[in-house]
């Protein structure tokens, strides 16, 4: 599956647009990572266990997405897109969209 988050494949031409295609996921850290990244905010610096939530959450929502066009038979995922939102004290929802393509 070809992933870019632009609106063309090089090289490649698009036979048919199929659709909107996207996947989620909320994520929070166990309440231990949570009180040790509050402790680093109060000192500064990267807050790691929060990095890392996001990172995971997003390889989740990337490979949902994937997942979805395939279903649909697409052969690329065009003009990408990453959205987070917080969705409370701790937790945050990624969702990862684009269009699926079949190629030429």
């Amino acid at each position: 599956m070809i992933v870019v988050n632009i609106d063309y494949i090089p090289g490649r031409e698009i036979k048919e647009v199929i659709g909107l295609v996207r996947g989620n996921t909320i994520q929070a850290k166990h309440i231990g990572k949570d009180i040790k990244a509050g402790f680093r905010q109060l000192v500064g610096g990267e807050i790691k266990e929060y990095t890392e939530m996001l990172s995971e959450a997003r390889e989740i929502a990337l490979r949902r997405m994937i997942e979805k066009a395939e279903e649909l038979g697409a052969d690329a995922v065009i003009n990408v897109r990453f959205m987070t939102s917080a969705v409370m004290s701790g937790a945050a929802e990624i969702l990862a969209y684009g269009t699926a393509v079949k190629l030429k």
